[in-house]
């Protein structure tokens, strides 16, 4: 039988005589797939599976064949596994990447600095399943540094135990890194290295790769070192725990003195201040939670709140990045850099001509002027203090920059505000912290006082180092829309609940075909089709970005705050579809448009139905 012509499809079997068809999750595949009887793989009618394209038969008809089960809708997990299958993310590990890891054993202190003395903490969500990172901090006894700093991060030794050209090494750089859903981990590597021998466990000495690092008052860096070491987890706290013992409610007798807190969230302070100073750009990136019950069923969808211990970590995590860039620079290595370049001016123009229409002005620049990030922090600020605004300019000015990636040739990141970056603080999870640290512990010099020439890249060539970054760049970015599609998904079950209530939103989009919305309830996205609108001929002003009632003069656009009725949803496909409760009036209106409406095409009619 010939093989396959395509990438495999997922999506839903129904059976019929003489085996059944296919219908593709994704509804941007129009095709049915025709699945003769030896080619059903046992699938029930209703079942998730995922299936391999066949040649067409003689009429032209998609066929496919049934390669894996992966069960029915509604089934626990099914979330998840629908997304893992529709972007081929790898799950199962080689027998010999297996092989090498249960054979791992934990490193000895050869040639390691002993820091097990050291109050070092984890501090993860309380969902975390691997914790790589570990911090401490007190005030510098340098003289010259007053109300300095001495921050130490330590992060877990996994270039010890995935040493280049092993299976382990080829399955991590293959996965690029790890993907998290609400259920579940595909994990980049196998979980006796991830979740122990990896893990920094409280109370178990672990190997790590440590990095030094003396702040002034301002927070600005005056020096590191690196260091191989020998830590043990003081403790495994939670954001929220952490918090709480800064608050002085130190409710749950955490194993650590009031000190240790007041010096942790005291070098953050210092931090705190160098980032405002260098302006880097302060979107509010919101986090939401799939909430499962105890049959791993989603009943809620909850905004994560962002506290201090959050931006504690981030701020020690990026101060540790970049001392890692800086150190190899230093030493003349190959360095894999985080890049994230400034925003294209096409779509500079756009997001400019967008904030004029909603009424929120100010982005405005010379010719040839390249934007900083506190350009569009004054725009933030200003669309804040009008709340009604402020999340549609948040998620504008979001939408306008580029994406960040890595690469062998270094162009600064733009969001951060910072010359020279890389990721060294999450090795576990991601290929590209691992090539990072084989980089830093590379040769004597490397700061371990022991073996450390396992990961030589000095004999790498940027050709090979920009190859991997290209890969591991487009793995992020499967990950990253792999857990989109599933929390898209898990929105759709929960609001499925509630077909016909009203919720508050607002336009976020507007196209041809209809009005792109956000609902206030659970942060859903969704479509009100232009054929749904009150009854007229909608004419679409691009330029504007909004649709025009040619006779009633209603006028639907970007930002306006808007009733919504939910009437569909589509769990597999994880699409919302709303129609506009009333008649049709935005609840916030700005006037006038000045529009003549001779000047645009009538795209198509919508009728009240």
């Amino acid at each position: 039988m010939l093989g396959p012509v395509s990438a495999p499809v997922v999506g839903v079997f129904y059976r019929g005589r003489e085996g059944g068809k296919v219908v593709p999750a994704d509804r941007r595949n129009r095709n049915q797939y025709r699945v003769t009887e030896p080619n059903v793989g046992g699938a029930d009618d209703g079942e998730l599976v995922r299936v391999e394209q066949l040649p067409p038969g003689r009429r032209g008809f998609p066929r496919a064949r049934v390669v894996e089960r992966l069960g029915r809708p509604s089934d626990p997990g099914a979330v998840s596994l629908l997304a893992i299958a529709s972007y081929e993310i790898p799950t199962e590990f080689p027998i010999a990447a297996v092989a090498e890891a249960e054979a791992a054993l934990p490193a000895s202190s050869a040639g390691r600095s002993d820091l097990c003395d050291l109050a070092l903490v984890t501090i993860d969500g309380a969902d975390a399943r691997d914790f790589d990172d570990a911090v401490w901090a007190e005030p510098d006894v340098d003289p010259e540094n007053r109300d300095g700093w001495h921050i130490v991060v330590a992060i877990a030794d996994v270039a010890w135990y995935v040493r280049p050209g092993t299976a382990l090494d080829r399955e991590a750089r293959r996965r690029g890194n790890s993907v998290y859903f609400p259920d579940r981990v595909v994990p980049m590597l196998p979980e006796v290295l991830s979740n122990d021998l990896c893990s920094l466990k409280p109370g178990v000495d672990r190997a790590c790769l440590a990095v030094h690092l003396w702040i002034d008052a301002a927070g600005r860096k005056r020096r590191h070192r690196f260091e191989r070491g020998l830590m043990r987890s003081a403790a495994r706290l939670t954001y929220e725990q952490a918090q709480a013992a800064q608050e002085g409610r130190n409710e749950g007798g955490l194993p650590l003195p009031q000190e240790r807190f007041a010096a942790l969230f005291g070098a953050f302070s210092a931090l705190a201040k160098s980032r405002a100073s260098r302006g880097t750009l302060d979107l509010n990136i919101d986090e939401d939670r799939v909430v499962l019950d105890s049959e791993e069923q989603p009943i809620d969808i909850v905004r994560a709140v962002r506290l201090d211990s959050h931006r504690l970590i981030e701020e020690f995590m990026i101060l540790a990045n970049v001392a890692a860039a800086e150190e190899l620079e230093t030493r003349r290595q190959l360095c894999l850099y985080r890049i994230h370049d400034a925003p294209d001016p096409e779509k500079l123009e756009e997001l400019r001509a967008t904030l004029d229409d909603i009424g929120v002005p100010g982005l405005s620049l010379a010719k040839g002027r390249a934007p900083k990030p506190e350009l569009f922090n004054r725009i933030l600020r200003r669309a804040a203090a009008t709340p009604a605004l402020a999340a549609l300019v948040n998620d504008l000015v979001l939408r306008c920059q580029a994406q960040a990636a890595y690469s062998a040739n270094n162009i600064g990141h733009f969001g951060l505000a910072l010359r020279r970056y890389a990721h060294f603080t999450s090795p576990i999870r991601r290929y590209a912290d691992l090539i990072v640290h084989r980089a830093l512990t590379a040769g004597a010099n490397a700061g371990g006082r022991g073996p450390g020439s396992e990961g030589r890249l000095s004999d790498a060539d940027r050709e090979e180092l920009g190859a991997i970054a290209e890969h591991i760049s487009a793995t992020e970015r499967r990950a990253a829309a792999a857990e989109r599609a599933a929390l898209e998904r898990y929105r759709a079950i929960i609001l499925g609940r509630s077909i016909g209530s009203v919720f508050t939103g607002r336009i976020s989009g507007v196209a041809e075909f209809g009005l792109f919305v956000t609902s206030a309830e659970k942060g859903a996205n969704g479509l009100v089709p232009i054929s749904t609108l009150p009854n007229d001929y909608y004419e679409c002003d691009k330029r504007a970005r909004r649709l025009i009632g040619r006779r009633s003069g209603r006028i639907f656009r970007i930002g306006d705050e808007v009733s919504l009725r939910l009437v569909e949803t589509d769990a597999i496909g994880g699409r919302v579809m709303f129609r506009i409760d009333g008649e049709g009036r935005a609840i916030t209106s700005r006037g006038s448009t000045g529009v003549d409406l001779r000047r645009h095409v009538r795209v198509r009619s919508g009728r009240r139905r």
